[in-house]
């Protein structure tokens, strides 16, 4: 028989030793190798889904873009119209409203005047009074009786 010195023993362990520890990096290394796989077709996914969308993102801001110039020119078409009425009106309150007012201001003297005669042959009525907790109140003037 052949006996064994404590350096081959020794010499077993470390070969042991390292076959397990190369055992283990080979598992890790193998797992590694299929996270790094499944993270290439992820991004893969991600950039096929992305592209798209962001070509839809572009055309939808040229669309706002598009949309905002519009709503730009309408706002500035009624602010143009806004300025041409308020021009217009301002020009026909100095065209005829000094007129008008005038106008209005005979009829109120003719009326008067027709009034004034009618009131004449009339005796004049009394004022409505309002009793307000026990004391008479002119509604005209609001004096105290």
């Amino acid at each position: 028989m052949h006996t064994v010195s404590g350096g081959e023993v020794a010499g077993i362990l470390v070969a042991v030793f390292w076959a397990i520890l190369v055992s283990f990096l080979a598992v890790a290394l193998a797992r590694l190798a299929q996270t790094l796989k499944a993270t290439t077709k992820l991004v893969a996914d991600v950039t096929d889904q992305a592209v798209p969308l962001l070509a839809d993102a572009s055309t939808a801001v040229r669309s706002a873009q598009t949309q905002i110039e519009r709503v730009d020119a309408i706002a500035s078409d009624v602010q143009e119209v806004t300025s041409n009425a308020s021009a217009l009106s301002t020009t026909v309150a100095s065209t005829f409203g000094g007129p008008l007012v005038k106008v209005a201001a005979f009829g109120y003297g003719v009326r008067r005047a027709i009034s004034g005669r009618k009131d004449a042959d009339v005796p004049a009525k009394t004022p409505r009074r309002t009793v307000i907790v026990g004391r008479a109140v002119s509604r005209g003037r609001g004096k105290k009786d």
